[in-house]
C-alpha cells in the first residue's frame, strides 16, 4: 500500500492570487482565510489574492500569507480523504506541516510566523547579511570553501535542499567571498538571493531568542502524524522537541535533502506538495526518481492530484 507525505514550501514561494481559486470554490479554504483574517487583524484574503508583489516579499507578511494558502489547500485534500502518513515543510513550512499533524492550531501558528518573520528580519540590519544559492557541488566542496571564505565573517550552510543545490547565508562580505571561491571550484552557478536577511545562519540566534517567547505561550500538543525536522531531519512527535526544533531552526542548516530521504526509508512513495510553487517537487525528483510526486497549488492542480490518488 502507497504512504503519503504531505510537504510544505517556504519563504520564496508566494505570489498574488495564491490560493484564490481554491478558497473561491470550497468553503472550507475560504474558512482559513477568516480565521488568518481575525486573528491578525489584517486582510490576509486581500494580502494573498489581490495584494501586489512588494508587499507579499515583506518577511513579515510572506510568512503567514504561504502558512494560510498552504492549510486553506490541505483543508481541501483532507475533506477529499486524503490523510498523509507523515509530513513536512521547508523552513516556514514546517509550521504547516505541524498544523496538518494536529500539533499546532492554525490560528496560533499564523500568530507566531507573522512575529517569527519580524524577528528574523530585524536579528541582522539590511544589507548586512545574505544569502546565496550553489549549483553543482557536494557538500564537502561546499564547506571546504565557506571555511575559507569564513575570516571575511560568518558564512555557512543554510539549506541542503536536493544533490548538487545548496543554499549559504550570513555577512555579506563573506557570502561574496564564497561565491567567487565557490565559481572558482567550478561551481555550475554561485547567485546571491533577494532576500533580505542571512536566514538559517548562526546570525539568526537572537531571532530564535525571541520566538522562545511567543512559543511558550502557545499550545503545542505531541503530533498526531509524524512529522520530520529540518533541524535533524528526523521524527520530533514530543511537545516538547517539537518546541525545541522550531527554536533552533531559525538559526540552523535545513537538511531538506536528508528530511526526504528519511521520508522514503519510512516506506514514502508518495510525495504531495501543498501550497504555492513547485520548488519542493523538483527537489524530491531530484533525490529521488522512483517516487510518485504531485502538487495542489491550484485548483487544477489540486483536483488533478485528488483524482490520481483515488485512481491508484
Amino acid at each position: 500500500m502507497s504512504k503519503i507525505a504531505c510537504i510544505f514550501p517556504g519563504q520564496g514561494a508566494q505570489y498574488p492570487g495564491m490560493a484564490k481559486e481554491i478558497a473561491e470554490k470550497y468553503k472550507e479554504a475560504m474558512n482559513i482565510f477568516e480565521k488568518a483574517n481575525q486573528r491578525l487583524q489584517m486582510d490576509m484574503k486581500q494580502l494573498c489574492f489581490e495584494g501586489d508583489e512588494e508587499e507579499l516579499k515583506k518577511t513579515e507578511n510572506t510568512q503567514p500569507a504561504i502558512l494560510t494558502a498552504s492549510i486553506a489547500i490541505f483543508e481541501v485534500l483532507k475533506l477529499s480523504g486524503i490523510k498523509p502518513h507523515v509530513t513536512a515543510g521547508l523552513s516556514l513550512g514546517e509550521y504547516s506541516a505541524l498544523v496538518a499533524s494536529n500539533s499546532i492550531k492554525f490560528e496560533d501558528a499564523v500568530a507566531v510566523v507573522k512575529k517569527r518573520g519580524k524577528y528574523m528580519q530585524q536579528a541582522v540590519p539590511i544589507g548586512e547579511g545574505t544569502m546565496a544559492a550553489i549549483m553543482g557541488l557536494d557538500k564537502e566542496q561546499v564547506d571546504d570553501c565557506l571555511k575559507i571564505a569564513s575570516q571575511y565573517g560568518v558564512v555557512e550552510a543554510a539549506n541542503y535542499n536536493c544533490p548538487g543545490q545548496i543554499v549559504i547565508a550570513g555577512h555579506t562580505s563573506a557570502v561574496e567571498k564564497a561565491c567567487s571561491l565557490l565559481k572558482e571550484k567550478g561551481a555550475r552557478r554561485a547567485m546571491l538571493l533577494p532576500v533580505s536577511a542571512p536566514f538559517h545562519s548562526s546570525l539568526l540566534k537572537p531571532a530564535g531568542e525571541r520566538l522562545a517567547d511567543i512559543l511558550d505561550i502557545i499550545e503545542i500538543n505531541d503530533s498526531e502524524i509524524p512529522v520530520v525536522s529540518n533541524v535533524n531531519a528526523q521524527v520530533a512527535k514530543n511537545k516538547y522537541e517539537i518546541k525545541q526544533l522550531l527554536i533552533d531552526q531559525v538559526s540552523s542548516s535545513v537538511l531538506w535533502e536528508d528530511s526526504v530521504r528519511n521520508m522514503i526509508s519510512m516506506g514514502v512513495d508518495i510525495f504531495i506538495e501543498v501550497g504555492p510553487g513547485k520548488s519542493l517537487s523538483a527537489f524530491v525528483k531530484k533525490i529521488d526518481k522512483s517516487v510518485t510526486v504531485y502538487n495542489a497549488e491550484d485548483l487544477q492542480s489540486l483536483e488533478g492530484t485528488i483524482a490520481n490518488i483515488r485512481e491508484r
